[in-house]
């Protein structure tokens, strides 16, 4: 089992922007010294406590002093870039990186961004089909381009001259473009059937119930076997919420505090879910139903302890799952640095080791 990160990321927006973004970097050059795989970083706009406007424009600015950690979008809201743009971005930064970029890709599902760039819901998941679409052809053909979709229209045919390049569009380091994943979310999601379709890689998020992510997988097996694909559980990536702390009461007590951080990520988050669909502020009662739901996430869907716990705790969590590929550790913000810091690397040095001798002694799942 592989070691990755995964990050929205998710602060207070009282944060300075400059200090949280190179938090946001050190964390993932710290990944990378530890051994972690992969580092996945989120995207939106319209939202300071989302600080991280370009998810690709961030992870170049590790490239150089990162050694071998893949670096992926999670996730590139498709719907609100150009495909062409998005297709030569992503190729370049594929080649900057000589081929560590993985493509997370979603239909957004920030209101405000969708408000911001005229989106609509029951239109996105299409428009997402359609650029990735256009964004391949991009990448595996060359000019003249005629690519006209509902949605966009990629088309350069008037201005094409091959001995001077002018009309073609590069390609990206890895051929024939990078992985593309899909975070999931829902218990029955769609997202599962896209995955099998087509090959892409499915991503469990962090912030759902262990049975969600259990029904992800049945889904994307059956998804599989339909679509005459042979359902591999290493491809699986699985994101979860991890705190290894030196002793239970240090985790437990930072936990239990309801102005941590932790509480801050799952209260924004359950906010953000309860007036996806209603203009304004939260009123009195949105917020009590809020901090239940709070409660709950930090109950069931936080793993936190002593090395010894949180091993415990992870096998406990295969047990119900099944195996997977990748877990991914998920990023909080930093408002106890060096516990944070200390908890990265008790995961990867002291957890890990002893959860893959686990999983060789104890295969789970088919």
């Amino acid at each position: 089992m592989h070691l990755g990160y995964f990050a929205m990321p998710l602060h207070p927006p009282t944060r300075d922007w400059r200090e949280v973004l190179e938090e946001n970097r050190e964390a993932v050059i710290v990944a990378d010294r530890l051994g972690y795989s992969e580092a996945w970083i989120g995207e939106h706009i319209t939202t300071t406590a989302e600080p991280i406007v370009s998810p690709l424009m961030f992870l170049a600015t590790v490239i150089p002093v990162t050694r071998s950690i893949k670096l992926g979008t999670a996730v590139v809201n498709i719907p609100h870039h150009h495909p062409a743009h998005l297709a030569a971005q992503v190729a370049m930064f594929d080649q900057l990186s000589q081929g560590r970029c993985m493509l997370g890709i979603g239909p957004g599902g920030m209101a405000s961004d969708a408000e911001l760039f005229r989106s609509a819901p029951d239109q996105r998941g299409e428009m997402m089909l359609e650029s990735i679409d256009m964004m391949t052809a991009i990448w595996t053909q060359d000019p003249p381009y005629k690519l006209k979709g509902k949605y966009w229209d990629c088309t350069v045919e008037d201005f094409v001259i091959p001995e001077y390049g002018v009309g073609y569009m590069g390609k990206p380091y890895q051929k024939p473009h990078p992985p593309i994943a899909l975070a999931l979310r829902s218990p029955q999601s769609g997202g599962t059937l896209l995955c099998a379709a087509r090959g892409w890689i499915p991503i469990s998020g962090n912030f759902i119930p262990t049975a969600f992510v259990k029904g992800h997988w049945e889904g994307y097996a059956a998804a599989c076997e339909k679509a005459g694909r042979k359902p591999d559980r290493q491809i699986w990536r699985v994101a979860r919420s991890i705190l290894v702390t030196r002793d239970e009461a240090e985790g437990r007590n930072y936990i239990a505090d309801p102005e941590g951080g932790m509480s801050f990520y799952f209260r924004y988050l359950r906010t953000l879910a309860m007036m996806r669909s209603t203009p304004g502020a939260p009123d009195d009662a949105v917020r009590a139903q809020v901090e239940i739901q709070v409660n709950e996430a930090l109950e069931d869907q936080v793993i936190v302890g002593s090395p010894k716990s949180v091993l415990d705790q992870l096998i406990a969590f295969r047990d119900q799952t099944g195996d997977f590929g990748t877990l991914l550790a998920t990023g909080h913000d930093w408002d106890k640095a060096e516990m944070w810091k200390r908890s990265m690397a008790l995961l990867a040095e002291d957890v890990m080791p002893k959860l893959r001798q686990h999983c060789a002694a104890a295969p789970a799942g088919d």
